[in-house]
C-alpha cells in the first residue's frame, strides 16, 4: 500500500475552504494593465505630431498636451518599478494608477478641444480593467471620479475657452457609459470569482478522488492492471507485481505477452467476446492460481481494459479460516464431552483388571484400555486444529529415522515389510519436531499403503537433496492416484473420498509442516500413482 509518508484518507478527502485569489495573480494582472498604460503614454509622446493634427489641438495647448503625455508615460514607468518592488500595497497602487488615468485623460481632453476629441473614451478601458482586477465595488467609485473629472473639465472649458454648453449632454452620456462599464466589470468580476471558487472546489474534489482511488488501488490485495488495446500495461499496483513475479520498474514498455502470456491470451479472447465469465489461470512465474476479470475502459483515444487478478489462494485461505473458526468451537466441545467418559472407562477398567479374572475377561480389559488410548489420541489430533502446539525443533538424521519408521508402520498396518521401500541419500539431516515429523509420515504412508497394490516396493519412501541444498522427502505409491478434479481440494478440512475418513489428515499434515518451516505439496506422477513431497531446509535452516 502507500508508503509511510502518504497522507491518511481523512486528510486527503477533507476539502479546504475557498480562499481569495493569490496575491501573485493580482499583481500579474496589474502588471499587464500598467504595461498597457505605459504603451499608451509612450504613444502619446512619440505620436504627438500626428495626434495634434488629427485632434486639431490649438497652438497654446500643444505644450500642455505634450507635457501631460510625457508625465503620464513617466508615471506609468514609475508604476512599473513599484509593481516589481510590491511597494506600496496592491490597493494603493491600483488607486494611484486609476487616479492618474482620470487626471491625465481629463487634462489631455481639455488640451485637445474637450469632449469632442473623444479621448475620454480611454477611461472606459481603465475602468473596465480596474473593475476586473480589483473585483470589488471600488470600481463604482472610480466611475464616479471619472464622471466628476470630465464634468469639471468641460465646465472649466466653458468658462475659459467658450466651449459649447450644449455638449454637457455628451459629457453626461459619457459619464453614464463610465458607470455602465464599471457595473458590467463589477458583475463580470463577481461571476469570475464565483467560477474560480467553483473551479477550485472541483479541482480539490477531483484531486481528493484521484488520491483516494490511488490509495485504494495501491492497497488492494488483488492485482490491478490497466492495459491498452495492444496489451501494453499502462498502470499497475504492487499486488500485481507480487502475483506476476514481474518488476515493471526494470523494464521499459511492459506488455501482457511479456509478463504473463496466459493473461495475454485471455485478453485477446475477451476482446472478441466481452461477455466471457472470469477465468482461472495459473501464473508460471509464481505458480499462483488467479481469477482474471476484465472491465472495459472507454475514454477518448483509449479503448483498453481494467484487469483484476484475484488471488485464489487468499480466497481459499479466507474460506478455511471461516471453517476453522466454527471448527475450533466444535473441537473444544468434543474434547470436553469425550474426555469425561474416557476417564470413567479407564478408571473402571483399572479396577476391573485388579480383580481375579479369567483369560477372556483379561482380553476384554485389554480391549477397553487400547480403545480408550486410541480415542484419547484421536482427541489430541482434533485439538491440534484448535490450537497448534509450538514446534520443538530436533535434529533428525533420516538415514536412521526412516528405516525404523518403515518397520513400525508396516507392522502396525499388517503388511509385508517389502511393500514399503526406503531410500535415503547420504547427508540428509533436517531440523523438525520429532512428534510432528512422525505424525506427518504416518498419515502419508498409511494413505499410500491403503491405495497401493500391496506388492513389493508398492510404496516408495525416499529422501534426497535438491540443487538448492534443501531436503526433499517423498512418499509415492503405485495406486490410482488423485483425480485432477480434486487436486485443489486435497488440503481442505473435512474433504475426503473415503466414507470412513474424517478429511483432516492431509490438512493436519500441512499445518504441521508449516509450523516447522516446511512445505507439503502434491506431485502429479506421469506414470500413475500419487506422490506427496515434503520440502524442508537442512540443519540450521528452520
Amino acid at each position: 500500500m502507500p508508503d509511510s509518508t502518504a497522507t491518511s484518507p481523512s486528510q486527503v478527502l477533507r476539502l479546504p475552504a475557498y480562499s481569495p485569489p493569490p496575491q501573485e495573480s493580482l499583481w500579474r494582472s496589474m502588471y499587464f494593465f500598467n504595461l498597457y498604460r505605459l504603451i499608451l503614454g509612450a504613444s502619446l509622446v512619440f505620436l504627438f505630431g500626428s495626434l495634434s493634427g488629427a485632434l486639431s489641438i490649438s497652438p497654446k495647448n500643444l505644450e500642455l498636451f505634450y507635457d501631460t503625455g510625457f508625465a503620464y508615460a513617466l508615471l506609468a514607468l514609475v508604476s512599473q518599478v513599484a509593481i516589481k518592488l510590491r511597494k506600496p500595497g496592491f490597493a494603493v497602487q491600483l488607486a494611484l494608477q486609476v487616479g492618474t488615468d482620470i487626471a491625465c485623460v481629463a487634462v489631455l481632453s481639455y488640451a485637445s478641444g474637450g469632449i469632442q476629441s473623444g479621448l475620454g473614451i480611454l477611461l472606459l478601458i481603465s475602468l473596465a480593467a480596474a473593475g476586473l482586477i480589483s473585483r470589488g465595488r471600488i470600481t463604482l467609485f472610480f466611475a464616479a471620479s471619472a464622471s466628476i473629472a470630465m464634468l469639471l473639465e468641460h465646465s472649466y472649458a466653458v468658462l475659459t475657452v467658450d466651449a459649447d454648453i450644449t455638449q454637457y449632454f455628451q459629457v453626461g452620456l459619457l459619464s453614464i457609459a463610465y458607470f455602465a462599464v464599471a457595473w458590467l466589470a463589477h458583475t463580470l468580476a463577481k461571476y469570475a470569482v464565483a467560477s474560480e471558487k467553483l473551479a477550485t472546489q472541483r479541482g480539490v474534489e477531483l484531486a481528493s478522488m484521484a488520491e483516494a482511488n490511488r490509495l485504494v488501488i495501491q492497497g488492494l490485495p488483488d492485482g490491478v492492471l490497466v492495459v491498452d488495446e495492444s496489451g501494453v500495461v499502462r498502470q499497475h499496483n504492487p499486488s500485481a507485481e507480487r502475483l506476476l513475479g514481474y518488476d515493471f520498474s526494470l523494464s521499459g514498455e511492459a506488455t501482457l505477452e511479456r509478463c504473463a502470456p496466459a493473461l495475454a491470451r485471455l485478453f485477446t479472447a475477451w476482446r472478441q467476446d466481452q461477455k466471457r465469465p472470469p477465468e482461472g489461470v495459473r501464473l508460471p512465474a509464481t505458480n499462483r492460481l488467479v481469477r482474471a476479470r476484465f472491465l472495459p475502459v472507454r475514454q477518448e483515444n483509449f479503448g483498453g481494459a481494467l484487469l483484476f487478478l484475484e488471488d485464489m489462494q487468499r480466497v481459499q485461505a479466507q474460506a478455511q479460516q471461516i471453517k476453522l473458526a466454527a471448527l475450533g468451537r466444535l473441537t473444544a466441545n468434543i474434547a470436553h464431552e469425550i474426555r469425561n467418559p474416557l476417564s470413567a472407562i479407564s478408571y473402571a477398567a483399572e479396577l476391573f483388571s485388579g480383580e481375579e479374572q479369567e483369560q477372556q475377561q483379561e482380553h476384554l480389559v485389554k480391549i477397553i484400555l487400547d480403545n480408550t488410548a486410541r480415542i484419547n489420541s484421536i482427541v489430541q489430533d482434533v485439538m491440534q486444529l484448535n490450537r497448534r502446539d509450538r514446534a520443538q525443533a530436533d535434529t533428525l538424521r533420516l538415514s536412521d529415522a526412516l528405516p525404523k519408521f518403515g518397520a513400525e508402520i508396516c507392522q502396525a498396518e499388517h503388511v509385508a515389510h517389502d511393500v514399503l521401500r526406503v531410500d535415503v541419500a547420504p547427508g540428509c539431516e533436517i531440523t523438525f519436531d520429532q512428534g510432528h515429523f512422525y505424525q506427518i509420515l504416518w498419515n502419508l504412508c498409511s494413505n499410500a499403503l491403503r491405495y497401493c497394490s500391496k506388492g513389493p516396493g508398492s510404496v516408495h519412501l525416499r529422501a534426497l537433496r535438491s540443487a538448492e541444498e534443501r531436503v526433499m522427502l517423498e512418499v509415492a505409491d503405485d495406486g490410482p492416484g488423485v483425480p485432477q478434479s480434486v487436486e485443489q481440494q486435497l488440503y481442505e478440512p473435512f474433504f475426503t473420498t473415503e466414507a470412513s475418513g474424517t478429511g483432516l489428515g492431509l490438512y493436519i499434515a500441512r499445518e504441521l509442516c508449516e509450523a516447522n518451516g516446511a512445505l507439503l505439496e502434491y506431485v502429479r506422477q506421469g506414470q500413475g500413482g500419487a506422490c506427496f513431497r515434503i520440502v524442508c531446509g537442512g540443519v540450521g535452516e528452520h
